[in-house]
């Protein structure tokens, strides 16, 4: 008697997640398809032509080389000790 109510209880619970599940996959697959339809085309964050970011050495870049090489050397000074 109670593995019987156990059983009934355990397929109301199963289905009523099971329904939840279809409804929030119906819910997501409808929002998907408004958004596709209904929202403006995301812009191109950088042009097609040119490169997002300069491109070259330069005398910043030789600096920024140096620090973080004083940077590394220090660290390993410092936690590698022999």
């Amino acid at each position: 008697m109670l593995i019987g109510e156990g059983l009934r209880l355990m397929a109301i619970g199963m289905s009523i997640v099971f329904a939840f599940l279809l409804l929030l996959v119906g819910v997501l697959t409808l929002m998907s398809r408004l958004v596709l339809r209904y929202a403006p085309e995301a812009e191109p964050l950088a042009p097609a032509g040119g490169a997002p970011f300069p491109v070259g050495g330069g005398p910043r870049d030789e600096e920024l080389a140096v620090v973080i090489a004083a940077a590394v050397a220090k660290y390993r000074a410092m936690h590698h000790r022999v």
